[in-house]
C-alpha cells in the first residue's frame, strides 16, 4: 500500500510535469526529465536534471511544492500508521514499548488524533520559517510582497520536509553568510529530520528528560554528535580551499561549515559548491548520507537509530557482553537483525547502481557514489553529474531514490509485522568470524 500511494503521486506528479503549462518555454517535457524531477519532489530528495529556477513555469513550481508537502506529510503519516498496525500485531509486552516510541497510546492510539498532531505540527513549523525567510528577504534584499512571501513558503516547506529544491540556480550559495537565511532553514530541517514522535515527546515532556523512550534519547544524542562532527569534519578539511571555504571569512566559514553538516542528513541546500569540494570531503559527507535523520521524519539514510543500533552492538561484542544496554534498557534482539538487514541491504543496492553507472559512463567512482548515496539517502546534493547522465543511469537513480524512500519503511514494518514465535528450536553452533 505504501508503495503503490507513493507511486501513485509520482506518476501523477510527472504527468502534470510534462505538461506545457508547467515548464517556461511552453514545450512538454520529456517523459524522463518529469518522472526525475516528480520522484525526487515526492521522495524529498532534491536531485534535479533541469534548472528548478530557469526551466518550471509558475504553475511546474507550483506543482513541485505540492509534491514535496504530499511526500514528506505521507511518510510521517505512513510512518505512524504503520507503528499502529505494528502495536496490534505483537505481543502485549511488545506493544507496551512500541506503543512508548510512536507515543501513541495504550490503545492504539486515536488515528485521527495523530493524523492531526502530523499536520498541525508540519503546518505550524512552516509557518514560522516562512514568516522569519519572508521577513527577511523584504529587508534585507528588497524583494516585493508576493516575491519574499513565496520564497519564503517555498523555502521553509522545501526545508522543513528535507527536499533540498531551491528557487535558484546555484540553490543557496548567494546567501552564504546570511545567518537569517542558513540557520532558520537549517532549524527546519533538524526538526524535519528528527520525526513526529521525537518532536511529540519533546513538546509534551521537554522537562522530564528522564520519561524519554528509548527512540528520542537515541534520536537527539546521534543528532547532536552527526551535526558536530559534521561541521567539524567540513570545516577543517575546506578551511583553505579556495573554491568552498577559502573565499569567506571566519564567521561565514564556520556557518558555512554548520550548513553543509545540516544539508548531508538528508535535506540537499548547498551555500558552497559541492562539486569543488575535496575529495576526503566527498567521502566524509557520503557517510553522514548514508546514516541520515530519524524514523516517522522527513529524513531520509538507514536512520540514526540504525546506525546508532549496530555501534551498540558491536560495542556490547567487543566488551563480551551478552545483552546490549543501551541507555538503561536492554535492547530487544529481534531489532539486531532488522537492523543488519536494512544496512546490508542498503549497501547492496546503493553498490549495485554504482557499479551499473560505472560500467556505462566515464564519470569517476567518487562521483557516481556521491550521486548514487545522495540519491538512496534522499539527500539531494550533488558533484554536478547528474544532469549529464545518461537517461539509463537517472532511471537507476530514481529507482534508488524509491526504494531509499519507501523501502527503509515497508522493509522495517515488514519485518516487525513477521514476528513469529515458533515451537521448537534447532541446535547451536558457532561457525569461525573472522
Amino acid at each position: 500500500m505504501i508503495a503503490a500511494g507513493f507511486s501513485g503521486v509520482i506518476l501523477i506528479g510527472t504527468l502534470l510535469l510534462m505538461l506545457p503549462i508547467s515548464s517556461a518555454s511552453g514545450r512538454w517535457t520529456g517523459f524522463v526529465d518529469a518522472l526525475f524531477t516528480s520522484t525526487s519532489a515526492v521522495c524529498v530528495t532534491g536531485l534535479i536534471v533541469v534548472d528548478t529556477a530557469t526551466y518550471w513555469s509558475g504553475f511546474g513550481t507550483v506543482v513541485i511544492l505540492v509534491l514535496i508537502q504530499l511526500g514528506g506529510l505521507g511518510i510521517m503519516l505512513f510512518a505512524a500508521l504503520v507503528g499502529l498496525a505494528i502495536i496490534r500485531k505483537i505481543s502485549v509486552r511488545s506493544r507496551i514499548t512500541v506503543g512508548a516510541e510512536v507515543k501513541a497510546g495504550s490503545g492504539g492510539g486515536d488515528v485521527k488524533r495523530i493524523v492531526g498532531g502530523i499536520v498541525t505540527t508540519s503546518v505550524v513549523i512552516e509557518a514560522t520559517i516562512m514568516i522569519l525567510l519572508t521577513g527577511r528577504f523584504l529587508t534585507g534584499y528588497g524583494y516585493d510582497w508576493p516575491s519574499a512571501l513565496w520564497n519564503g513558503l517555498f523555502h521553509a516547506v522545501s526545508a522543513f520536509n528535507n527536499a533540498g529544491f531551491a528557487l535558484y540556480s546555484d540553490n543557496l550559495m548567494p546567501f552564504v553568510s546570511d545567518p537569517w537565511i542558513c540557520l532558520p532553514i537549517s532549524v527546519a530541517i533538524i526538526l524535519g529530520g528528527l520525526g513526529f514522535p521525537v518532536l511529540r515527546q519533546l513538546r509534551r515532556e521537554w522537562r522530564a528528560p528522564l520519561h524519554w523512550s528509548m527512540n528520542t534519547r537515541i534520536v537527539l544524542a546521534a543528532t547532536g554528535v552527526l551535526l558536530i562532527a559534521g561541521t567539524v569534519f567540513v570545516t577543517v578539511i575546506e578551511w583553505a580551499n579556495p573554491a568552498t571555504l577559502g573565499r569567506l571569512d571566519p564567521a561565514s566559514r564556520l556557518l558555512a561549515g554548520f550548513f553543509h553538516s545540516v544539508q548531508a542528513r538528508t535535506a540537499g541546500f548547498n551555500s558552497i559548491d559541492v562539486s569543488q569540494m575535496h575529495d576526503e570531503t566527498w567521502l566524509g559527507t557520503d557517510v553522514l548520507m548514508f546514516i541520515g535523520g530519524s524514523p516517522a521524519g522527513t529524513a531520509g539514510g538507514i536512520k540514526v537509530t540504525t546506525f546508532a543500533v549496530l555501534l551498540f552492538i558491536m560495542w556490547t561484542e567487543l566488551r563480551g557482553g551478552a545483552a546490549v544496554n543501551i541507555f538503561g534498557k536492554r535492547l530487544s534482539r529481534g531489532i539486531h537483525r532488522e537492523a543488519i538487514a536494512v544496512v546490508v541491504i542498503a549497501i547492496g543496492a546503493i553498490m549495485g547502481v554504482v557499479i551499473a553507472v560505472l560500467a556505462t559512463t566515464d564519470f569517476d567512482l567518487d562521483q557516481v557514489l556521491f550521486e548514487a548515496v545522495s540519491a538512496f539517502g534522499t539527500v539531494g546534493l550533488s558533484t554536478g553529474i547528474t544532469a549529464d547522465l545518461p537517461e539509463f543511469a537517472q532511471v537507476l537513480l530514481i529507482l534508488l531514490m524509491f526504494l531509499g524512500r519507501v523501502g527503509p519503511l515497508t522493509l522495517g514494518s515488514a519485518l516487525a509485522l513477521r514476528e513469529r514465535r515458533i515451537a521448537y528450536e534447532l541446535p547451536k553452533e558457532r561457525p569461525v568470524v573472522g
